[in-house]
């Protein structure tokens, strides 16, 4: 075998031995030193040990040291530093040499200190793990101050949860079957054993492989990131409560995000308490104490996902308790760290703990919700199981966190009691949901927003005028809260003035597009703008089956006729109250017995969709398909208000139907005079047949006074010619008409005067009596009572 041949036959990195006789003359020689020095056996056996040296004076005595350092000579010619060392053997004349290369005793003294380096500490954690991931060796081989212990031979289902061996598991076998290291990994560990204890580490791994580049298993390093990770967590807990709590003005949702940012990030159980008085909006009591705190369960949360049966259930009354030390601390705006020992103890009542700790549960943080000197509730949170305890840096995130909790609570505590005063006083300003005349029946319906959305200022209203009329009304404030309620009490107190002027309903918004500039003139510049209203009045004559309308910048209403065509009434309103300057036109429609007219705001569009147009279309299938379903007035209101949208109505909303009756038959007599004193003869002539026709002699005689007063001043004073009307209804009506624009007054006359008394007598033989005015002349009209 050539020189080449040995050392490529030879094994890498083996140490290379010879054996020498007591005259250093070699009588034996290894592979590896053939591979070496270059030289095979044949070339060296019996041949003087000193003769390989690449320079003979190192060893001026004819020997070399028993170890150190020298250079040989190799058969190439070139000289190679090795690193030797002498052992004697059993047998008196013969030594066994043994020597490396220089430079693979120093890369053997570098792995050897950083072998040493590694295992003799703790700060860093190693192991060593073969192919099966089991431990070979490991500086936490006997405990660790920090992470489980890693005895030699365990593996990482020994030592960890399942699920987080699991994921180590897969991330070690990756590096040994691809090679690519591992770097920084993010891990977490929680022990199996108690006390149950959890870190996070920072894992690098690389493979490691035999002399012929074959895997051997992994070498593992890792450092304790526990602090950096609960830092982190606690940060990043921070900033979700403070994103999430808070942004409803709903009590009960605000104390859900309460406990729902609680878990399972930072407990594993969690609820809150409040005040029954911040439920509805009030201050809650002043507390000092056991006994009846008061108190509601409002939120709960799990992390398994179901809430435990043996604890007190969201919705029902917290107990009593005793007069107990943790009690006081938090009525005084402390929060508390307790353990469950400890809490066994203080309660002394099984059937109290049973309420308070959940089945496992070995730790709890309770904080107040402490704002403006007031403890709104508490929120307790509990951590079960292999969930390590709580420490006081958890306790101050808890208390942060109430803090934080607790101004949000407030907020929506507040909102809930001005939103209730206003919707109070919004349903105080309303009139009456339903009423019902022989001709007209009504029903409204009012809807707050909701979301978190104020108050607004939508109204409706159904006013009884004479001759059996009724003027329908539906309006919308701009803008919400308070002010919107109040501006919308003035607006209807206005147009009921106005509606018992019996004034046109254009006229009618005129005066009130005034009223709505005055009021605007009132508020601050700023403001000014914000200041209006939209608004329809309708104008319901069962005598005629027609319904007079006007509009101010609002929604047209829709007519449902009875074979269940509906139809959006065509009509141009005018610009919304506020603007003035422009004129407000009337349409008139035919409402027939058993048509339903409906007036809305554009609240209830805005919950059937956002495009008005295809939400009217939708309004008005909705409200065919209800008339063809048979429902009364007011179940068909309710459900318009339900709405088809996917979102909660950002906009309150009202709607009012109203469906017209018929007339009896022949319930009407129309009649019409010249101005002719002979008329007064005629017009009583007729009035007291009709009423024998009708069966009411009864009324005959007051009816002939007023008939033959009001015909006679028409004749008078006003010229001709002159109509009279009879309406029986509940009450006897009487009409007369004249071209005159005067406007009739009652006075009393003097003893001496000849006349002045014919009003005076008119008012007191009638219920009621008035005038409205027509687009020519005026019309009187006298109610009575029905005679027995």
């Amino acid at each position: 075998m050539n020189k080449d041949d040995a050392a490529d036959d030879a094994p890498p990195h083996q140490v290379a031995a010879a054996l020498v006789d007591a005259r250093g003359v070699v009588v034996g020689w290894s592979r590896a030193a053939e591979h070496l020095v270059e030289r095979p056996a044949a070339e060296v056996l019996g041949r003087s040990v000193l003769r390989l040296l690449a320079d003979p004076s190192t060893a001026p005595a004819g020997r070399l040291p028993d170890d150190g350092t020298t250079t040989l000579r190799c058969g190439s010619g070139r000289d190679i530093p090795v690193r030797y060392r002498v052992d004697g053997l059993r047998h008196p004349a013969l030594s066994l040499v043994l020597a490396v290369s220089a430079d693979r005793a120093a890369e053997s003294e570098w792995d050897a200190a950083l072998s040493r380096a590694l295992l003799g500490q703790e700060s860093v954690g190693f192991a060593l793990r073969d192919a099966d991931l089991a431990v070979v060796r490991s500086n936490l081989a006997h405990g660790a101050s920090a992470g489980p212990t890693l005895p030699v031979g365990s593996r990482l289902t020994d030592v960890m949860h399942p699920d987080d061996a699991a994921k180590a598991e897969a991330g070690l076998r990756g590096v040994l079957e691809t090679g690519v290291p591992l770097v920084a990994r993010k891990q977490r560990v929680r022990s199996t054993r108690p006390p149950y204890e959890e870190w996070s580490f920072s894992v690098s791994a690389v493979r490691t492989q035999d002399p012929r580049g074959r895997p051997t298993g992994v070498a593992v390093l890792f450092t304790d990131a526990t602090a950096h990770w609960q830092a982190e967590r606690r940060r990043e807990l921070r900033h979700r409560a403070s994103a999430v709590i808070g942004g409803t003005l709903d009590i009960r949702r605000t104390a859900q995000d309460i406990v729902d940012t609680l878990v399972p990030d930072f407990a594993d159980v969690a609820w809150l308490d409040l005040a029954d008085a911040v439920l509805t909006g009030d201050e809650p009591p002043k507390t000092f104490g056991g006994g009846d705190l008061h108190l509601r369960r409002t939120a709960v949360n799990s992390a398994n996902g179901t809430w435990p049966p043996g604890l007190l259930q969201s919705g029902e009354p917290v107990p009593a308790f005793p007069d107990l030390p943790m009690i006081r601390e938090l009525q005084e705006g402390r929060t508390i760290l307790i353990d469950r020992e400890a809490l066994v103890q203080g309660l002394g009542d099984q059937a109290h703990l049973r309420l308070a700790a959940p089945e496992g549960g070995h730790s709890m943080i309770a904080a107040p919700l402490f704002a403006r000197g007031l403890v709104l509730g508490l929120v307790a949170a509990w951590r079960t199981d292999e969930s390590e305890p709580f420490d006081e840096e958890d306790t101050v995130l808890l208390t942060e966190i109430a803090a934080h909790s607790a101004l949000g609570v407030d907020n929506a505590r507040r909102y809930t009691r001005e939103h209730r005063a206003a919707v109070t006083l919004q349903r105080r300003l309303l009139p009456q949901a339903f009423t019902s005349t022989r001709v007209l029946e009504t029903t409204g319906v009012y809807r707050p927003a909701s979301g978190g959305a104020e108050i607004g200022g939508d109204w409706f209203d159904a006013i009884e005028l004479p001759s059996l009329r009724t003027a329908l009304v539906v309006g919308d404030v701009t803008g919400h809260g308070l002010h919107a309620t109040a501006t919308m009490g003035r607006l209807r107190t206005a147009v009921q003035t106005l509606a018992d002027l019996e004034l046109p309903p254009d006229e009618l918004l005129t005066h009130l597009d005034d009223l709505v500039s005055r009021l605007a003139g009132e508020v601050e510049p700023a403001q000014r703008d914000v200041v209006g209203a939209t608004c329809l009045v309708a104008v319901h004559d069962p005598v005629a089956g027609s319904c007079t309308m006007a509009a101010a910048g609002h929604p047209p209403p829709l007519l449902a006729l009875p074979d269940g065509e509906v139809t959006e009434v065509t009509m141009r309103p005018g610009p919304p109250l506020g603007v003035g300057g422009l004129p407000f036109e009337t349409t008139t429609v035919d409402v027939p017995p058993d048509g339903v007219l409906a007036l809305y705001t554009d609240g209830l569009l805005q919950r059937h969709g956002t495009d008005l147009g295809a939400a009217t279309r939708e309004l008005a299938g909705r409200l065919a398909r209800l008339r063809s379903s048979g429902g009364d007035l007011t179940a068909i209101a309710h459900a318009l208000m339900t709405g088809s949208g996917s979102h909660p109505p950002r906009d309150d909303a009202a709607v009012l139907l109203a469906r017209a009756s018929a007339l009896g038959t022949g319930s009407v007599a129309t009649w019409e005079f010249p101005a002719d004193p002979r008329a007064v003869a005629s017009a009583r002539e007729a009035a007291t047949g009709q009423l024998a026709e009708w069966g009411l002699e009864g009324n005959a005689f007051v009816t002939e006074l007023i008939v033959s007063e009001l015909v006679t001043n028409a004749v008078r004073y006003a010229g001709g010619p002159v109509g009279l009307r009879m309406i029986r209804d509940e009450t006897l009506i009487c009409e007369v008409t004249d071209p005159s624009n005067t406007q009739p007054r009652m006075r009393r006359a003097r003893t001496s005067e000849e006349g002045g008394r014919g009003l005076f007598l008119v008012a007191q033989l009638s219920r009621r009596w008035g005038s409205r005015y027509g687009q020519t002349g005026k019309t009187i009209w006298v109610e009575q009572e029905l005679s027995d």
